[in-house]
C-alpha cells in the first residue's frame, strides 16, 4: 500500500496521544435522508462503516459495502448491526464533558428538553434567541471551541481544516438547523442537546451489508471499475493532504458506474456557496459542506 494511503483515522484516535485504537464514534452524525435522496434505489454503495448507521439506514433499498480503516471502529459497527446497542464512543465523551458545563451558561436540562420538544421553526428561533442564545452561552462556546482548547482534545491534523472564529460558526450552523427543521423529530437534536443517543434497532436487511477492513482508496483501486452506483465517503478527507485526496477521487471515478453520485461532508466550509453543497439540508447541523455531486467531479 501506498504510504499517501496512510490517513489519520488509520490510527484510530482523535488525540495525538500513542495508544490503543478507540472506538471513536458511538453514533453517526450524518443524515441519512441525504444519501437516500441521493442514491438509486437497488444501487450498490460504498459506505465508510463508521458505527454503522448510515450502512443500515441503506441496507433496505441497496446492496451496501461498508468499509473502515480502523477495526476497533469497524468490530463495533459489526456488533451494532446484529443488534447490539452500542456505547458512547470518544466523540460522545468529548461532547458529554462540554454538557457538563452547560448549566453554567443557563442551559439547564429543562430548559433544553423543552427546546428539543417544539416542532415549528419560528417558535424554535424565537425560544432560541430568548432562552438559550445568551452572552454566557456564546462566550462558553467561544472557549471550547477555541484553538486552544481543542488541541488539548484533537490531534493538529484533525484542526488544521477548521473555520477561524469556530464558535460563531457553529451557532450558525445550529441556527440554520433550527431556522428549518422541527427539532421534535429531529434525532441530531436531542443526541448534541441532550446527549441522548438513538436506539433504533437494525432492519432485517442489516445482515446483507458487506463490511470490509481497509483504507477507502486501497478498497476502491481493487475493485472492478464501474462496480459502485453511489459512494458516501463521511468526512473522510477531513485531516488527509493533497496526495491522498488526489489518490481517493482517482479510484471513486474509476471504481464508479456511469452516472454514479458521490456524497461528501466535511468539518470546513470551503466553497460553501456551492450549488453542490446540502449541509443546509443536513439535519445534524454540523457540517459545513455536504456536497453531493456525479462522482466524476470528485
Amino acid at each position: 500500500m501506498s504510504s499517501s494511503a496512510v490517513t489519520i483515522w488509520e490510527r484510530g484516535r482523535l488525540d495525538a496521544r500513542v495508544g490503543p485504537r478507540q472506538v471513536l464514534f458511538g453514533r453517526m452524525y450524518e443524515d441519512p435522508r441525504i444519501e437516500l435522496d441521493a442514491f438509486p434505489a437497488g444501487g450498490r454503495i460504498f459506505c465508510i462503516a463508521s458505527a454503522g448507521c448510515t450502512a443500515m439506514r441503506l441496507a433496505p433499498r441497496c446492496d451496501v459495502v461498508a468499509v473502515d480503516i480502523n477495526p476497533v471502529q469497524l468490530e463495533y459497527a459489526a456488533r451494532r448491526l446484529e443488534g447490539d446497542p452500542g456505547f458512547r464512543g470518544r466523540a460522545e465523551r468529548v461532547m458529554d464533558f462540554m454538557r457538563f458545563f452547560a448549566p453554567l451558561a443557563g442551559w439547564w436540562p429543562a430548559r433544553v428538553r423543552r427546546f428539543v420538544q417544539l416542532d415549528e421553526p419560528d417558535q424554535q428561533m424565537r425560544y432560541w434567541r430568548r432562552e438559550l442564545d445568551t452572552w454566557r452561552f456564546r462566550t462558553a462556546l467561544d472557549a471550547l471551541f477555541s484553538f486552544t482548547a481543542l488541541r488539548s482534545v484533537y490531534a493538529p491534523r484533525f484542526l488544521d481544516f477548521l473555520p477561524k472564529r469556530l464558535g460563531k460558526v457553529m451557532r450558525a450552523r445550529m441556527e440554520r438547523c433550527f431556522s428549518r427543521h422541527p427539532n421534535r423529530d429531529n434525532p441530531y437534536a436531542r443526541s448534541l442537546l441532550l446527549g441522548e443517543l438513538s436506539s433504533d434497532p437494525p432492519p432485517p436487511e442489516a445482515s446483507r451489508i458487506q463490511l470490509v477492513h481497509a483504507d477507502a482508496a486501497a478498497y476502491l483501486e481493487s475493485e472492478p471499475a464501474g462496480s459502485f452506483d453511489g459512494f458516501t465517503l463521511s468526512n473522510i478527507l477531513d485531516g488527509t493532504d493533497e496526495r491522498y485526496q488526489r489518490r481517493l477521487a482517482a479510484a471513486v471515478k474509476r471504481a464508479a458506474a456511469p452516472h454514479a453520485v458521490t456524497v461528501l461532508r466535511s468539518f470546513g466550509d470551503g466553497h460553501a456557496a456551492s450549488a453542490a453543497n446540502r449541509a443546509p439540508d443536513d439535519r445534524s447541523m454540523l457540517w459545513g459542506t455536504v456536497f453531493v455531486r456525479p462522482a466524476a467531479e470528485l
